[in-house]
């Protein structure tokens, strides 16, 4: 008896399904009483609060509208909650996603520290982010650092492997005021092209 081969399942991008479950308020439906979003930190976090905003653009300079986006970060002492707690007042993990129809997301967080690498090394401040989007059979991970971080971007082992000082810069979020009485940072993400964000092979 012959066993018979299954063949490979294709593959898909992140449809629609991802908004229902993980991001109803976009998807127009009704919010779980605990919903891991987009404000990772509560008013008695300790740290520089902070107001992330930015955009997703194809190839062509168009909103990618429908993007889902997941962030990790440190907290203002650099070190990393491993559980996700509703009542605590800082979570590492946070969930995004571009609006329909101003196609922008938004994050409320707190400026994280300087964490470790995995070889003990000092690295600047960043938030790591993963992306989901039509068009995407692979989530694509980046980070976020900041620009008025000069000197601990410099010294960053991550930031130094990248060659380019053009492509270091698409990985800066740009202070752009206040809002809210919170720093306010612009991170826009662009998936090809001129100012292509570099993005990591994790």
């Amino acid at each position: 008896m012959t066993e018979a081969l299954l063949k490979e399942t294709p593959s898909q991008t992140a449809g629609p399904y991802v908004h229902i479950g993980l991001a109803p308020a976009v998807a127009g439906n009704p919010v779980r009483e605990h919903e891991i979003w987009n404000v990772l930190a509560s008013p008695d976090a300790p740290g520089e609060h902070i107001r992330l905003i930015g955009a997703v653009y194809d190839g062509n300079g168009d909103y990618v509208r429908d993007s889902f986006i997941e962030v990790w970060q440190a907290n203002a002492q650099g070190e990393y909650e491993s559980v996700y707690d509703p009542e605590q007042p800082f979570n590492s993990l946070g969930r995004t996603a571009t609006s329909l129809d101003a196609g922008e997301w938004q994050i409320d967080t707190v400026k994280p520290g300087r964490a470790r690498s995995r070889t003990g090394e000092l690295m600047a401040p960043h938030i790591n982010l993963t992306l989901f989007a039509r068009g995407i059979n692979i989530h694509l991970q980046t980070r976020i650092y900041f620009e008025d971080e000069a000197e601990a971007n410099a010294e960053c082992p991550i930031l130094r492997r990248i060659e380019s000082e053009e492509r270091r810069r698409t990985l800066l979020a740009r202070h752009e005021g206040s809002s809210n009485g919170k720093p306010l940072y612009r991170f826009d993400i662009r998936l090809q092209g001129p100012g292509e964000t570099v993005f990591f092979d994790f």
